[in-house]
């Protein structure tokens, strides 16, 4: 089927190195129309026929002047989307614009991509686009827009950047950093999947304004309501945990690292637009935190006691470092004689196992600890909160009189 040699945006294409991916799964009804409406853009087209039972591959032979891999077996939508990736990079692509055969995404938002991409300076954060939908408009299924909204917040707590649209077909992807990410899912979940990773490297994920039509007559979903939602809750579980453990804790390290202490403290702290009272919040919950018995969830407690007391991550998670190797010993050995203090055991220096001499004294000892921890921990943060929010006073006072 000769359509277009060229299309209107075929030297666009060309000059940003970039094609278009179409993953299709019995769509019959509207996968000719899908095809023809892209071809009078681009002939830069792979489509990939995801193991299709109807009249797909009839269909596609028609179309000869692009790219066409069928494959045996349904895959799903995260695995065929994998191999494309593979495929745009092996053909020589930089980039890939994906957009779903069902017919509701319209061939000349191709534009919005591209006008995007054509932005980019040499030397910039690399992108990831995904087209919105403008969920709260007319006709759009108020259950697209529920789960639209659960993914959006989702991937809010999980990157700390917000999107309208995560949930969208219509993307453009940097297909080289797409196949150096090791992936895990393989349906509808890997598009969320996708951009929540691509967050963490860095990579600019931002929305797109594009057009959207909802055909149900001749639209056919593979979304399946109940297993698909079950999937992409577990997966934000998962990236929640990652998150968390991980990601910010990393994140936070490494700009901190990047700074110096001495640039971080004048910077992040001291210059910073917060009340005196905050700053010291801050380093007085790292603190606790970091002296608390809770060996294991300190970097979890810390960002998400952050989060309520709504303070500076940064420096409460530096600050609860105060639990790091060398002071460890330290701080276990000083909790357990404070525990003996408050027990109205004195103090007693000398640790002998002939004290141990049942299961019992293993557990007393423990308590012993644990609340010789915790109040060292308070008695500490509200000794810590108290100069540093007397220093930050006064430095708070000297920068208004130098103003």
């Amino acid at each position: 089927m000769n359509l277009n040699t060229s299309g209107v945006y075929q030297n666009r294409f060309k000059a940003l190195n970039c094609c278009v991916l179409v993953p299709t799964y019995n769509n019959e009804r509207t996968l000719a129309s899908v095809v023809e409406g892209l071809m009078v853009y681009t002939n830069q087209i792979i489509v990939l026929n995801d193991g299709s039972t109807d009249n797909t591959r009839e269909i596609l032979q028609h179309f000869t002047q692009i790219e066409v891999r069928n494959f045996q077996k349904n895959r799903g939508k995260g695995k065929v989307l994998k191999k494309g990736f593979k495929i745009a990079e092996e053909l020589g692509y930089d980039y890939a614009i994906t957009i779903d055969s069902d017919g509701q995404h319209y061939p000349d938002d191709l534009d919005v991509f591209l006008s995007e991409l054509e932005k980019r300076n040499p030397g910039d954060k690399e992108i990831l686009l995904i087209g919105d939908r403008n969920m709260g408009s007319d006709g759009v299924p108020g259950v697209s827009a529920t789960g639209n909204d659960f993914s959006s917040y989702w991937y809010l707590v999980v990157t700390g950047f917000q999107l309208h649209d995560t949930q969208s077909g219509y993307r453009l992807y940097p297909v080289k950093v797409m196949n150096s990410i090791t992936f895990y899912t393989w349906k509808f979940e890997f598009e969320i999947e996708t951009i929540v990773k691509a967050t963490w490297r860095k990579i600019d994920v931002k929305n797109v304004p594009i057009k959207v039509l909802y055909d149900q007559k001749n639209r056919v979903s593979h979304f399946r309501p109940f297993w698909d939602i079950v999937r992409i809750v577990l997966l934000y579980m998962w990236f929640v945990l990652v998150s968390f453990f991980w990601i910010h804790p990393r994140n936070k390290y490494r700009d901190f690292k990047q700074k110096g202490f001495k640039k971080f403290w004048k910077e992040d702290i001291v210059k910073s637009n917060e009340s005196p009272a905050k700053k010291a919040t801050a380093i007085a919950l790292g603190i606790f935190v970091g002296l608390s018995p809770f060996w294991g969830v300190h970097t979890f407690l810390v960002f998400v006691l952050a989060a309520f007391l709504k303070v500076n991550k940064v420096t409460a998670f530096l600050f609860s470092n105060i639990s790091i190797p060398p002071f460890i010993p330290i701080i276990v050995y000083v909790s357990f004689q404070t525990g003996s203090l408050v027990m109205g055991k004195g103090w007693d220096w000398s640790l002998k196992l002939q004290h141990i001499s049942s299961t019992t004294d293993v557990f007393l000892g423990l308590g012993q600890y644990v609340l010789g921890s915790l109040v060292l921990a308070i008695t500490a943060s509200i000794l810590v909160w108290i100069v540093f929010y007397l220093l930050f006073s006064v430095l708070n006072q000297k920068q208004i009189i130098k103003s």
